[in-house]
């Protein structure tokens, strides 16, 4: 009974998952501030000024447009944009009017609207035509700050935006895979120690094959994220180097195995071999990717999903989501084991 509540429980987890990731809706963000190349006179601005188009992801500036405000910031200094014309819901044109002379050619981009609340675009505008002086000093104008009104959704982040949904099938993969691979790792000292049983060599073996799956999968969904975030399938990364690398060592595992027909000295050796693989692996996912630079979240000074970006939502999916995936893997290889104990019993009376 407490079998197959654990497995249905892991199934309607996995159920869960995969309903939140396609239906929940991503926020609003900010996704450019960029020049148009031309000049529109601003109303309650005696001269003309440049025109910048903002463009939003999933905003509702067309609700209440008289309510936008965007602002630009740098340290404390602020300053406020006149709003020419709201086009749509993600398009509104704002006039660029600040002095020749500013503190600063880079500057945040801070935009507050009622139902969306205050967005934020770091270092999202440059001004090269403009003059530094550090010492200018401007007179803050006042903002109005809002709470988002919005429904149950995943938070923006630049770069990533809809993919952030990966986090819930990539990063468990690898969670599952160290879960196996740490079976792997204690049948094998239990093999290395009971020589006579060689049940803990089918633990092993059914853990190491299940684990490789999902290695594999994790392979596939972090080349997918590459693709989309960094602009390449693969790149020159420890992490994503160790990962292959660490699958490599695992295939081999399963390759000595065939190698070996004596089935105690294959037990012993894979033994051997197995416990080498695992400390590989944390070797190369756990320790050498933070002791150099790396492009993946959290791992050589680049700083991963912190509690701004890994918020209550994401919380609320990606939890269920580890716990479920392990539950399936966990599942997986004990239907592993058993047909690989049916396998050697029928080999046994041949």
């Amino acid at each position: 009974m407490i079998q197959r509540s654990w497995k249905i429980g892991g199934l309607a987890l996995l159920g869960y998952v995969l309903c939140m990731i396609f239906l929940v809706p991503l926020g609003p963000g900010l996704l450019e501030l960029t020049d148009t190349k031309t000049a529109d006179l601003v109303v309650g601005v005696e001269h003309q000024v440049p025109v910048y188009a903002l463009t939003g992801f999933g905003t509702h500036w067309s609700e209440t447009p008289e309510n936008l405000t965007v602002v630009l910031r740098h340290g404390n200094q602020l300053a406020a944009l006149p709003l020419i014309e709201v086009i749509d819901a993600t398009h509104a044109l704002v006039g660029m009017d600040l002095p020749y002379t500013v503190p600063s050619k880079s500057w945040d981009v801070l935009v507050t609207h009622p139902i969306d609340g205050t967005l934020l675009l770091e270092n999202g505008l440059f001004l090269s035509d403009r003059f530094i002086n550090e010492q200018a000093a401007w007179d803050n104008p006042e903002i109005s700050e809002f709470l988002a009104e919005l429904p149950f959704h995943f938070p923006y982040q630049p770069r990533i935006v809809e993919t952030i949904r990966n986090l819930m099938l990539h990063v468990p993969m690898w969670f599952t895979m160290f879960l196996l691979m740490g079976i792997g790792f204690v049948a094998s000292i239990r093999q290395l120690s009971s020589a006579n049983d060689l049940n803990f060599d089918a633990k092993a073996e059914a853990s190491v094959q299940i684990g490789l799956l999902f290695g594999t999968l994790g392979l596939i969904t972090g080349s997918l994220w590459a693709r989309y975030t960094w602009g390449a399938w693969w790149v020159d990364d420890p992490q994503l180097n160790g990962a292959l690398v660490t699958v490599l060592v695992y295939a081999g595992y399963l390759i000595l195995r065939a190698t070996i027909q004596d089935v105690r000295l294959r037990a012993r050796l894979s033994s051997v071999y197995n416990l080498f693989a695992f400390v590989i692996l944390i070797i190369l996912l756990m320790v050498l990717p933070r002791f150099s630079e790396s492009l993946h979240p959290g791992k050589g000074g680049n700083p991963g999903f912190n509690s701004y970006d890994l918020d209550s939502s994401l919380r609320a999916v990606f939890y269920p989501a580890v716990l479920g995936w392990m539950m399936l893997g966990t599942w997986m290889y004990q239907i592993r084991l058993k047909e690989s104990i049916v396998e050697r019993k029928l080999r046994q009376l041949r």
